[in-house]
């Protein structure tokens, strides 16, 4: 079966060699206190700057999940007042997670055919913490990088914290944009679930000193003090850091990916316009995700192309919440090979016929 569900997705094909390897390495039983942990830990964080662009200065942190992130950053981030902005059930799943929190939280609304203006929201709050979903998972739309870098120059004291959940390692992002960029692994990264990644800027770390919550096994200033040891406050997925040191081991700079990536959004674009009752669920263009494609049909022909799909080897992705009746999703992830979108196209070709 061909996974193009947009997570847990596809994985990488030499996954099973390196948990091998990690096997007979001793990885699996390593002690997260040790030396050997440090090193993996240190030669993971340089490669994950190397190959995404991560500014130097930046701090990665490990959680187990990006809900965690949002339950993280509720506790420890969000000081006085936090502003969500979401367009989609993922944005505002992290709106009530922080609400259930931090009762200062504000939820904003907008469509997902709007262009956020930036220019719309310089908030009141000077030492906000303004909540972003760089790419909505459940609708496939994402927030480019000039907007996001007009809410940096229109709010400069505010923390500015981003869901990057299925785009980051898919494409390039501009971290000096924001404060806190997160996601979990299984999708852009290609490898199985159990750990994310909190991306952070010296004024995020500063600005959760400075609030010190340290009531939760995971506060960020706890968090903050063991990674300058290179460690974690809990025990962590070792296995999961490993993979994810391999993987980036081999996978390509970020701006290589980012363009292979982009290639095969225009053309999956191009495909689904010849499709007959077949139409991206997003109808503006410049709003649409380049790694989540959203496809929407009738519901009776969701239904009928799912199940032929399955049958034929290959798992799409369900429609998400309230979506779900009209659309199936198609993961656009570095781990999915060419050949496979072809024999997927082929698939729909095929079924079109009938």
């Amino acid at each position: 079966m061909i996974s193009f569900y947009p997570g847990p997705s596809r994985v990488h094909d030499e996954i099973p060699a390196y948990v091998k390897d990690a096997v007979q390495q001793g990885v699996v039983s390593m002690n997260h206190r040790s030396n050997e942990f440090v090193a993996l830990a240190k030669r993971t964080d340089k490669l994950l700057k190397q190959k995404l662009s991560i500014p130097r200065n930046y701090t990665i942190l490990y959680t187990s999940s990006a809900t965690e992130c949002w339950e993280i950053l509720a506790q420890s981030l969000s000081g006085e007042k936090s502003y969500h902005l979401f367009n989609g059930a993922f944005g505002k799943k992290w709106f009530d997670y922080t609400v259930a929190i931090n009762k200062h939280a504000e939820g904003i609304l907008f469509s997902r055919e709007e262009l956020l203006n930036a220019d719309d929201y310089a908030f009141p709050y000077r030492e906000a913490l303004i909540c972003l979903t760089q790419n909505e998972t459940s609708n496939g739309t994402q927030i480019d990088a000039a907007t996001l870098k007009r809410f940096r120059n229109n709010n400069p004291e505010a923390l500015i914290a981003i869901d990057a959940t299925s785009s980051l390692g898919g494409i390039k992002l501009d971290f000096k944009q924001a404060d806190v960029w997160f996601a979990s692994v299984q999708k852009c990264f290609g490898l199985p679930a159990g750990i994310a990644l909190m991306v952070c800027s010296p004024r995020a770390l500063s600005r959760a000193l400075q609030i010190n919550e340290r009531v939760h096994y995971n506060s960020m200033p706890s968090m903050i003090s063991m990674m300058e040891k290179w460690q974690t406050t809990h025990t962590p997925n070792v296995l999961g850091i490993y993979l994810l040191m391999r993987v980036m081991e081999k996978v390509k700079p970020i701006s290589a990916v980012h363009k292979a990536i982009t290639d095969r959004f225009f053309q999956w674009k191009a495909f689904i316009q010849t499709q007959p009752g077949l139409n991206l669920l997003i109808d503006n263009d410049k709003a649409r995700s380049y790694t989540v494609l959203p496809i929407h049909a009738e519901a009776k022909d969701i239904e009928r192309i799912k199940a032929a799909a399955k049958k034929a080897g290959y798992l799409l992705g369900e429609g998400y919440g309230d979506l779900k009746p009209n659309t199936f999703r198609i993961a656009n992830f570095p781990a999915i090979k060419d050949k496979e979108i072809k024999a997927l196209q082929t698939f729909f070709k095929s079924i079109q016929k009938k």
